[in-house]
């Protein structure tokens, strides 16, 4: 099974230069768990629900001047379309992130998640809970 067939196709993105005030207007009114930040049509970093609580409203950064740019991870991972699911899953596996935007010719096309993985094939989503989250889990 290829990325492309069970990734989610529409991302939701939002411009670097914007406000952590915009993300937050854009993560409520889409109900997302994550953006993709873009500058001139190219994917350059994700901000997820976390990075906005450590970066922004842990550290108490203003809203309205602090740009998304500031608070995102800009050693964003990628995969192409055309790739195995099974490589998403080792990419997210190595990693240790939970989404991961899908290219193709540069651009992107889409965004694949562990929930995606485990609604198409819950057969491997086990296998990768076993191999990668359960042993991070405390009791």
């Amino acid at each position: 099974m290829l990325v492309k067939e069970i990734m989610s196709k529409k991302v939701h993105t939002i411009n670097y230069d914007n406000s952590v005030f915009d993300a937050c207007i854009k993560y409520r009114d889409e109900k997302v768990g994550c953006l993709v930040i873009m500058k001139n049509e190219f994917c350059i970093g994700i901000v997820t629900e976390r990075d906005l609580i450590e970066r922004a409203i842990c550290t108490r950064k203003n809203f309205d001047t602090t740009k998304i740019s500031e608070i995102m991870s800009s050693d964003i991972k990628t995969i192409y379309a055309l790739e195995k699911v099974e490589t998403a899953i080792e990419v997210l596996k190595k990693f240790k992130i939970k989404k991961l935007p899908v290219i193709s010719k540069d651009k992107i096309v889409g965004i694949i998640t562990v929930t995606d993985i485990s609604k198409a094939r819950p057969d491997l989503s086990k296998r990768f809970i076993e191999s990668w989250m359960k042993p991070q889990w405390k009791d």
